[in-house]
């Protein structure tokens, strides 16, 4: 007898089992205060918190010094940041979690502050409208980039070769590629960041160049089965192309070529303060495209969530700040239990507070009901 696919049913992503279909979104928390930008032991922790999700893929990591575009957000690419991520794997998988590094360059959307006073770069000389970088002055508005060079391309992809290479040596499950959210990979697909005239700008085939590069070097290091991407086709305010529904449906059959574990795409429900009312809707024609597992993320609540698993939207749903104010948000959605409410203004700034202080439904004194056996419903 067919079971219903619901939140708690579990589901093969690759190479691992996850056994329900919460994923935690990748969010910037802004607390590797340390020096080396490297997690701390509040990082642990606050993952560990959270390693009931199926799983769980990390704030975004910088691939080099020049993928920085915020303070004190952690990065993988020297020994002190994988010793750091590597403290973290191994409390996560001691909880019985699953995790996933996301690998991230800002491209453009910098400021010198981060790179000794030069020009952040992107595929253009084109300045972000409305693009605000996190320094130590707080958000500053982003400069017109620096574009790269044809010959330092290569090297950038290398970035994420190397970046790939430190996941496997800290002990993530695999890695998922930032190709969302207007940064360097996003920048190089929509037309509206890229106008290069070399073999990296122009048309479709060109302007995804760059990203199945990417995307090439990091499944070579990790292999497919272990490696996914995240995208956002309907763009923001930063970013725009001239046709989201041909561009991203390309770059989704290409995507295909690799079996990668799965697809992230971000496309935030109606009604959501992220909605782009305005764009087209993007998702479904990739769910169509796409051979493997498929991962919604914006703004689901668990009855949306369980909806667009039932109509078969998507396989796994990404939570974001739900994850942020309740680290059992899976044990949560089991039983009814009410939701902690978030605070936005401890989201991205340092100390414990608003970060690992969360109570737990144990530490509330909820009384917890018996597992439900969805395996045999």
């Amino acid at each position: 007898m067919s079971q219903t696919t619901n939140l708690f049913t579990p589901v093969q992503v690759g190479a691992i089992t996850l056994p329900n279909r919460f994923a935690m979104a990748p969010m910037t928390r802004s607390r590797a205060t340390n020096e080396a930008t490297a997690p701390t032991d509040s990082v642990v922790k606050y993952y560990v918190q959270r390693a009931s999700a199926g799983l769980i893929i990390t704030e975004g990591s910088q691939v080099s010094p020049q993928g920085v575009g915020y303070i004190n957000t952690p990065g993988i690419y020297t020994e002190e940041q994988v010793a750091g991520w590597k403290k973290v794997t191994d409390a996560v998988h001691a909880a019985g979690g699953r995790i996933f590094v996301q690998l991230w360059h800002v491209g453009r959307v910098s400021h010198p502050f981060f790179h000794k006073g030069e020009l952040p770069v992107g595929p253009s000389a084109i300045k972000p409208e409305g693009a605000k970088a996190f320094t130590g002055q707080g958000f500053e508005d982003v400069p017109t980039p620096r574009a790269l060079e044809l010959s330092e391309i290569p090297g950038v992809v290398d970035q994420f070769r190397q970046a790939a290479r430190n996941a496997k040596l800290a002990g993530f499950d695999g890695a998922e590629i930032h190709g969302a959210n207007g940064y360097l990979l996003d920048q190089f697909i929509q037309d509206g960041s890229n106008q290069r005239t070399d073999e990296y700008g122009g048309s479709l085939e060109n302007r995804s160049r760059f990203v199945l590069e990417v995307v090439q070097a990091v499944v070579d290091e990790l292999g497919a089965d272990r490696v996914g991407i995240r995208l956002s086709p309907q763009g923001s305010a930063s970013i725009q192309d001239s046709d989201l529904v041909k561009t991203f449906s390309y770059v989704t059959e290409q995507l295909n070529k690799f079996k990668l574990a799965y697809l992230h795409v971000i496309e935030a429900l109606p009604g959501h303060p992220m909605a782009q009312p305005q764009a087209p809707a993007v998702a479904a024609h990739l769910r169509k495209i796409f051979n493997g597992t498929f991962i919604l993320n914006g703004g689901y609540t668990q009855e949306t969530a369980e909806q667009a698993l039932a109509n078969n939207e998507a396989d796994v749903i990404a939570f974001g700040v739900p994850f942020i104010a309740n680290p059992d948000l899976v044990e949560r959605f089991r039983i009814g239990a009410a939701l902690n409410t978030p605070d936005p203004a401890t989201f991205y700034v340092p100390g414990d507070k608003g970060y690992i202080d969360y109570p737990s439904l144990q530490e509330q004194g909820v009384d917890m009901k018996e597992p439900v056996d969805y395996q045999n419903n």
